[in-house]
């Protein structure tokens, strides 16, 4: 799991070299994401990498959304407001020399795709406290290889100065 999420964070920053931008991974130790991309000019934006062999990728409903649970069961009660919705991600499908698949991404549409996914537990649940979600390659396939996401981005952040405020 550990050497999968590297090798992932390493793909997506040699992609991005490959791609004329460069990339600063910080091994884990921040919390939202895994490195930063750079253009030629020097503006720079986070990024999210996540790494899988197969099947699909993994995440917690209740990063996306807000969730209760009454009397064992779970209610989902709307959308959580994200830091940063348009955060990049880039999610990676090793598949060996040459053949790794890349989907690029906002935050957003993983939050719009776990909004649409979820289903609430309750008592007959096989674990009614899990808030597991998941998105396969297939279910992101439009955002396979969507690297004019990062033009857009850097595009984004000389006209306004900001991340946060590009569409």
């Amino acid at each position: 799991m550990q050497l999968t999420r590297q090798i992932g964070e390493h793909l997506v920053a040699a992609e991005l070299g490959r791609r004329g931008y460069l990339a600063a991974p910080f091994a884990g130790n921040v919390p939202m994401f895994d490195l930063l991309a750079a253009d030629a000019r020097g503006y720079s934006i986070p990024v999210q990498v996540k790494a899988i062999n197969g099947g699909s990728w993994q995440f917690s409903a209740d990063k996306f959304l807000e969730i209760v649970t009454e009397n064992g069961t779970q209610e989902v009660r709307g959308r959580i407001t994200l830091l940063n919705p348009e955060l990049v991600c880039i999610f990676v499908v090793l598949k060996g020399l040459g053949r790794d698949e890349f989907y690029i991404f906002q935050l957003r549409d993983l939050q719009d795709h776990c909004e649409l996914v979820y289903k609430p537990r309750g008592p007959g649940s096989k674990n009614p406290t899990s808030f597991h979600c998941a998105v396969s390659p297939k279910e992101f396939e439009r955002f396979r290889d969507n690297w004019d996401l990062l033009e857009r981005a850097f595009e984004a952040m000389q006209s306004t100065g900001s991340p946060l405020l590009w569409d």
